[in-house]
């Protein structure tokens, strides 16, 4: 009888980890349909929202980047949620800040990992329902997300 003890299950699951199938970037086309799950059928626009990357990265491993939005902040005109794709990631969903009246700014501030040269989108969802895009663009000497 084939008995799988706990070693070879490991062995089998670092072979199939370790495939050259595995993906390692995301297509243009899944960025623009993770963008389409954010806001559904609703225009984005562009303006108001600034994404501050450095144009050259020499680690994607840890690249600091800014986001601000120009709006008010009041009860009743505010950022709801700020979200950050990657395009060139495995997963294009990086990140997603959600945000109140009550957060007094609407700027964000963090450090992100980059598997290579690509277009950061940041997308900010209004109170209102609006949404309104940025982007910049980031070359990455040093690729990060390669790891298995």
């Amino acid at each position: 009888m084939n008995k799988i003890n706990r070693r070879k299950m490991l062995a089998f699951a670092g072979i199939i980890g370790l495939s050259p199938w595995m993906k390692l970037s995301a297509t243009e086309a899944e960025a623009a349909q993770a963008i389409k799950k954010i806001v559904g059928a609703s225009k984005i626009r562009s303006g108001r929202v600034t994404l501050d990357i450095p144009p050259l990265v020499e680690n994607g491993n840890l690249v600091e980047m800014r986001v601000s939005i120009a709006s008010p902040m009041t009860p009743s005109d505010h950022v709801r949620a700020i979200h950050i794709i990657a395009e060139g990631n495995p997963l294009p969903n990086i990140v997603s800040f959600y945000l109140n009246s009550r957060s007094g700014r609407a700027v964000v501030t963090t450090r992100i990992r980059l598997a290579d040269s690509q277009r950061v989108w940041a997308i900010a969802q209004m109170s209102d329902g609006e949404f309104w895009q940025g982007y910049a663009e980031t070359l990455v000497t040093l690729a990060a997300c390669t790891e298995v």
